[in-house]
């Protein structure tokens, strides 16, 4: 089982509250279109418009609006038609920072995103600059008040039904697998009887950066900014920081 992540648990947190201020229904919405253009608009054929339904239900969007934003994906119904792209970088300290982006203006997007680059002490770097610095892996989040069972057993459980890994945060657990074994091991834990509360395709750096002190707050600055972006889905970075005093 491997260790503890601070910002891991601190870009949850503040993920919820992001949801709190709709900022999540905007990104959910993007990525149902985007799934539903590439792959169609069956979830049951589709992967990425299944995990992508699952999150808006996790964050109970209406079925109305899901249902909207599938028809804008396989054209059934006009609106902006937004292309997807993936910007790489440095934040301060030499950071690496994958950015995924959902845009219907790439060279607006690229201007705003390479001002905030600058003004937070990093900069836009070229394409595969950082990007082999980082696993794609599928997340489950499990919360440790739901568990029936202690952390090692756990692990062995979730070792058996296909996880690659199982990290440790405060109050939750991460299970890690392969990007395409996502559902299956989900599916499996759950017939264990193992609350998922959570469920992501995400970017796991290989090795962190601890920062510290004005490396720390602006590099804070920078995800925010970053992560407030209307055209940003997603933000990945390979540091951490240190409790606080």
């Amino acid at each position: 089982m491997s260790g503890h992540s601070k910002w891991s648990t601190i870009k949850r947190k503040k993920a919820k509250v992001d949801s709190q201020r709709g900022k999540v229904f905007t990104k959910i919405a993007k990525e149902i279109i985007a799934a539903a253009r590439q792959g169609g608009g069956d979830p049951e054929a589709n992967l990425r418009l299944k995990n992508a339904i699952a999150k808006a239900k996790e964050e109970n969007i209406p079925n109305d609006n899901i249902q909207r934003a599938i028809k804008r994906g396989t054209g059934e119904l006009g609106g902006a038609n937004y292309e997807e792209l993936t910007y790489e970088g440095y934040g301060p300290g030499g950071v690496a920072v994958m950015i995924d982006i959902m845009t219907d203006n790439r060279n607006r997007t690229a201007g705003e995103i390479r001002h905030l680059f600058s003004k937070y002490g990093g900069n836009l770097g070229e394409t595969g600059c950082v990007s082999w610095m980082f696993d794609t892996r599928g997340v489950l989040i499990i919360e440790k008040a739901n568990l029936k069972v202690d952390s090692d057993e756990f692990l062995l459980t979730a070792l058996d039904a296909g996880a690659l890994d199982v990290k440790e945060e405060d109050d939750s657990l991460e299970v890690i697998t392969e990007p395409d074994a996502i559902n299956q091991v989900a599916d499996t834990l759950a017939v264990e009887g193992v609350i998922i509360s959570h469920s992501e395709i995400s970017r796991i750096p290989q090795n962190t950066v601890v920062l510290t002190g004005s490396q720390q707050e602006q590099m804070l600055k920078l995800m925010d900014m970053l992560e407030d972006h209307d055209d940003v889905q997603d933000v990945y970075a390979n540091f951490d920081i240190v409790d606080e005093e």
